[in-house]
């Protein structure tokens, strides 16, 4: 076992209560700890009521993070003596607890404000403090003023753009929320047409298929269709058709679901009994964790949740997964945060913000799934610099466990049309780059349409496109330097883009996969859908096969992917040389030979990617 250095000091003794503190006194000077633009597409429509409660979560400065960032890039890499050697529960809490006397402080500060120990709630390594309290109290926490802002979209939260600290706790405290924060995580689909009787899907205009859930073993002309894309044609096209899982009762898959998102069990069955016939009893036996709340809802919609859409985006991650990925056992996270319509004081809300939420009760697990699909994500600039941050450093924990954790690029290609502005109050011509795929602990997974050849993804229809950027927080990663792929494709665009970019950004997505024209059954009927939400599970589920092979081997699972991908996993990968990110009235971004910012490193092909993994992954895990 690894040992830590003795610089990682252990937690201040718990007390039952909190006196006065010489360290801190209620007339200590408050100072703005931090302050943000409004985005576009909200509207400050009046002040929140005072007795209206809200989750509070106070995000604890922590002691260790580069030295986690260290554990992190180590046990990642291939060529290092530590790769797979990854970091338990408990290392992860000792490295990201609090420092020194920053509990004290903060205890005292909040008792000073009649908030006493009974009432906080802790993260597993008590780097987040989280309380229950009416927006009047927190006014007074944190010198602020609370409005209610309603979304072009119809949702209404709770928020405060600047908020205030004493001076002495702003280095002890990363972030508070809910705030400035206006991340709203959409599912990353796009309806474009139902298609009823079943039946219908038959009128293909490309591509024929006897049967659209034909077992046989086609080639992919025979087994896909532009029109209608089905896990028999997905398994054919990356080579996962002729792979039987050797040991999946030792791996695991999870997905993520938000905003009132279930993965409804009745649509799931209809969906594996017309595509994956072998896999129906997957439906009834993959697993929910409901968190802070979340929505398993498996009776009928209501008529306001069927315009709604609700489930679309559930039912085409659980079924794309199941599709390919049985029998692996799935996992679904289920996590609530969604606000109600209109903000009451008998409704409590958290914070709109499940990621935290999400991550923290994915953290307290012994044993996390080792791929997590999530389908959910919005612009970078609805979520403040310092609250990004701190959730892109709990990615970082994930991946020091052994995860990989897969995120949806975005349906926008590089900004949606008409709302390409920065959040500074310039108004500046900007591409809007997305939110959590600039993280540099996540791996970012584009779309693709088409088989012969595969190319970034566009629908007319409703002009979704595969999403790609630089982020504006997060600086270029050291793993994507090797080779200089990002340059050279930098240098390739000869200056067009110019000041739309941020040319030193962690540039995404990494790899892609198809996304177009899904067949998914919901309400008991099909439904084609478009988006990265596809393309998300579909790579999820492949990657989850090539660490069924990896553990039946004795070695490591993939873990935090990036590392090993942009040294050498990409080789296995498709590369993709046509179609653009459209968006913010341009073409985009555009693919091109290596990686490019629409479609990464492109598409994987399970067989060349598995036989890559086993020759690079080559240490076995000794017991």
């Amino acid at each position: 076992m690894y040992s830590f250095t003795a610089a990682s000091l252990a937690f201040l003794a718990a007390v039952t209560t909190v006196g006065a503190s010489p360290l801190y006194s209620r007339y200590s000077s408050y100072s703005i700890k931090d302050s943000y633009t409004v985005p576009p597409r909200w509207s400050n429509i009046g002040s929140a009521p005072p007795d209206h409660v809200i989750k509070l979560q106070i995000g604890l400065k922590q002691s260790h993070f580069s030295e986690l960032q260290r554990h992190l890039y180590e046990v990642s890499d291939p060529s290092h003596s530590r790769y797979g050697q990854h970091l338990t529960s408990d290392d992860v809490s000792e490295l990201v607890k609090p420092a020194g006397d920053t509990l004290d402080l903060v205890h005292a500060w909040l008792n000073e404000n009649d908030i006493k120990l009974a009432q906080l709630d802790y993260s597993p390594a008590r780097d987040w403090i989280k309380v229950m309290l009416s927006v009047e109290e927190v006014e007074l926490l944190l010198d602020t003023n609370y409005s209610v802002y309603k979304h072009e979209g119809g949702d209404h939260i709770v928020r405060a753009p600047t908020w205030s600290l004493p001076t002495h706790l702003h280095k002890h405290i990363d972030t508070i929320q809910p705030t400035n924060s206006f991340f709203r995580p959409a599912g990353r689909r796009m309806t474009y047409k139902t298609v009823t009787p079943m039946e219908k899907l038959s009128q293909r205009p490309t591509y024929s298929l006897p049967k659209l859930n034909s077992t046989d073993r086609n080639t992919v002309v025979v087994a896909c269709n532009a029109s209608a894309v089905t896990p028999h044609c997905l398994r054919t096209l990356y080579g996962t058709i002729d792979y039987t899982p050797q040991v999946p009762a030792k791996n695991a898959v999870a997905l993520a679901n938000f905003l009132g998102e279930a993965n409804n069990r009745s649509d799931v069955r209809i969906f594996l009994s017309r595509f994956r016939p072998d896999a129906v009893s997957a439906a009834d036996s993959f697993t929910a964790d409901v968190i802070n709340g979340g929505d398993d809802q498996q009776t009928l919609n209501t008529p306001e949740q069927l315009a709604a859409g609700k489930d679309l985006e559930g039912n085409l991650d659980a079924e794309t997964v199941l599709g390919i990925g049985y029998p692996t056992p799935l996992r679904a996270f289920t996590t609530g945060g969604i606000p109600p319509v209109m903000p009451d004081p008998a409704t409590p809300i958290n914070s709109n913000e499940p990621y935290a939420e999400f991550l923290q009760y994915i953290l307290n697990l012994p044993n996390i799934p080792p791929i997590i699909s999530s389908s959910y994500g919005d612009d970078e600039q609805t979520v403040p610099e310092s609250y990004a941050t701190r959730i892109c450093q709990t990615f970082a924990q994930l991946g020091a466990r052994g995860v990989s954790f897969l995120c949806a690029s975005g349906d926008n290609g590089v900004g949606n049309n008409g709302k390409c502005v920065s959040n500074d109050g310039k108004d500046t011509s900007s591409f809007l780059p997305a939110f959590p795929d600039g993280c540099p602990y996540v791996t970012s997974v584009g779309a693709t349409k088409g088989f012969n050849p595969e190319v970034a993804a566009f629908d007319p229809r409703n002009n979704f496109a595969s999403g790609g950027g630089f982020s504006n927080y997060f600086s270029r990663p050291e793993y994507q330097d090797g080779g200089n792929v990002i340059t050279d494709y930098i240098s390739g665009l000869n200056g067009e883009f110019d000041g739309l970019y941020n040319k030193g950004g962690r540039a995404y997505p990494d790899i892609a996969a198809q996304g177009q024209h899904y067949v998914t059954v919901w309400n008991g009927t099909v439904t084609l859908l478009d988006g990265t939400s596809a393309s998300t599970p579909t790579a999820a589920a492949i990657l989850t096969l090539v660490n069924d092979a990896l553990i039946a081997s004795g070695r490591p699972v993939l873990g935090f992917l990036n590392p090993w991908l942009y040294s050498k996993g990409y080789e296995a990968f498709t590369d993709i040389l046509s179609g653009s990110a459209r968006g913010c009235n341009s073409d985009g971004f555009p693919a091109m030979k290596g990686w490019d910012a629409v479609t990464g490193f492109g598409t994987p092909y399970f067989p060349n990617v598995k036989s890559l993994a086993l020759e690079t992954i080559g240490q076995t895990l000794t017991s």
